[in-house]
């Protein structure tokens, strides 16, 4: 069955998930990259380094957030959010950003580019030292599908 999500599930999906798609669009060329990610409800957080999604973000502002849960072929779920990116250069709003994505629950198993310190897991020592842009995106509009099979079937050959 196919169906969409509706918005407490829409919230439910981008808050469980850690890694999410942005698409940003510039000079006539579209790029999507997958970013790690905290959300409280209103912002995507994220920090980076310099680069093309920077740049186009800087450039066009107006991106395109994705995030899914992908059980199997047959069973998933999919919010695609559109929003604007915020460079956040103040110390105080930076080190706000920093502590949310510091706060998020990880899988034991992650990624460099998912430790906001070297010494994750433990928080950095002082939030003014972690290297990199630090940015949101203000999620304007949002929708979400879903398909679920609660049976699976299998065919003898």
């Amino acid at each position: 069955m196919f169906g969409k999500l509706n918005n407490p599930e829409i919230e439910k999906l981008i808050h469980s998930q850690f890694i999410g798609r942005i698409g940003c669009h510039a000079n006539g060329q579209t790029y999507v990259v997958p970013v790690s990610y905290a959300y409280d409800g209103t912002y995507i957080y994220s920090r980076t380094f310099e680069g093309m999604k920077i740049d186009m973000m800087r450039t066009n502002p107006q991106v395109c957030f994705e995030v899914d849960d992908t059980k199997n072929l047959a069973n998933w779920q999919s919010v695609i959010a559109w929003g604007e990116f915020e460079e956040l250069k103040e110390e105080n709003s930076r080190a706000r950003a920093l502590q949310k994505l510091q706060d998020r629950i990880l899988p034991i198993t992650n990624s460099e580019t998912m430790r906001i310190s070297p010494q994750w897991p433990f928080p950095a020592n002082d939030l003014n030292d972690v290297e990199g842009i630090v940015y949101r995106i203000r999620l304007n509009t949002k929708t979400g599908r879903f398909e679920k099979n609660a049976g699976e079937f299998f065919y003898a050959t």
